[in-house]
């Protein structure tokens, strides 16, 4: 996940054991993934993957409809004084110069996110000996994959937490279950899979590679680790929101994702929103003053469908606890 949940010391952890430690550089800085990755590379030799969001252009909707947007903000009840900040071009940070720091450090993997790059950065990768993985989240789309020349398919079910892996935000979704989205994939795509989504322990491990899945990868069960940098407000939630259930809003970011329920989605059902990824920046100062002032109700809690089975362990607890109920039978 994006956002400094994913730290250097969580990466090298999860890579030390045997497994692949990952880096969410969505937003990020060349100055800041060069950082993230130089500082693990010194805390490990083991296999790292580095992913990316591919955004792709938008236009902000005309003056009228901007202004219902934040009205839709300012009318919320939130008693902190927020400054709603309508954002401009560029809307979002260069993939060609995120990237640059990946050309330099170069992690065994580089996966995309919300659709395929350009297929000179696919071949880049790999004449660089980088592996390259790409999410789907339905047949059409791996397909697409498998004819951009990546290596492998990262399959999200519905279940999984943060943003939905969709390429096209006007076509309608499938919101295929990770199970189903296995079968499917297994029966008719050459490529590996990785499973994606609401998998918490050793036994979920053990059915998605069963139902065909080469291997397995797992966001929110980590989210809770002393070594994540998933923020306090953000734990509180995870831990000690076991009342609530997770729902998909476009409130926070104008993309579906998935999240903890709280105020902000439920008031925002239905009100306008920025596209994506205009509306993450418009509702940043909230999200930034909600948790300045220890109150969750209007932060984007990313979280997977069953973050309830999360363990508040050290990485390596979990990794451990992991492989002994892989291995039971």
């Amino acid at each position: 996940m994006a956002g400094g949940v994913n730290t250097p010391e969580l990466a090298s952890a999860v890579a030390n054991f045997g497994g692949v430690g990952s880096f969410g550089f969505a937003y990020s800085t060349p100055e800041s993934i060069d950082k993230s990755l130089s500082r693990t590379k010194k805390l490990t030799t083991g296999p790292v993957n580095a992913n990316f969001f591919v955004f792709k252009d938008i236009k902000l909707p005309d003056k009228k409809v901007q202004q219902t947007c934040v009205e839709a903000l300012t009318s919320l009840p939130f008693d902190e004084a927020v400054e709603f900040i309508l954002p401009s071009s560029p809307f979002f940070p260069s993939l060609d110069h995120q990237l640059g720091p990946i050309w330099e450090n170069r992690p065994s993997i580089l996966t995309f996110h919300l659709g395929i790059p350009a297929h000179s950065i696919i071949e880049k990768a790999k004449s660089l000996g980088i592996t390259v993985g790409i999410t789907a989240t339905n047949e059409t789309e791996a397909i697409a994959v498998v004819k951009a020349g990546a290596d492998f398919i990262v399959a999200q079910g519905i279940e999984a937490g943060g943003h939905r892996g969709i390429f096209e935000l006007n076509s309608s979704d499938d919101q295929l279950k990770l199970d189903d989205l296995l079968v499917q994939l297994h029966r008719n795509i050459s490529l590996p899979l990785i499973a994606a989504g609401g998998l918490m322990n050793g036994a979920d491990i053990r059915r998605v590679i069963a139902l065909g899945a080469s291997a397995a990868q797992l966001g929110t069960a980590f989210l809770c680790c002393p070594e994540a940098g998933t923020s306090a407000v953000h734990k509180e939630y995870l831990l000690n929101s076991h009342d609530r259930e997770t729902k998909i809003t476009t409130a926070f970011s104008g993309r579906p994702a998935r999240g903890i329920d709280n105020t902000f989605i439920e008031v925002m059902k239905g009100k306008p929103t920025l596209p994506f990824p205009a509306q993450n920046s418009l509702t940043s100062n909230l999200r930034k003053t909600s948790e300045a002032s220890s109150s969750g109700e209007f932060v984007s809690h990313w979280a997977g469908q069953n973050f309830k089975k999360i363990r508040p362990l050290p990485c390596l607890e979990i990794l451990q606890a992991l492989k002994t109920e892989l291995e039971s039978s």
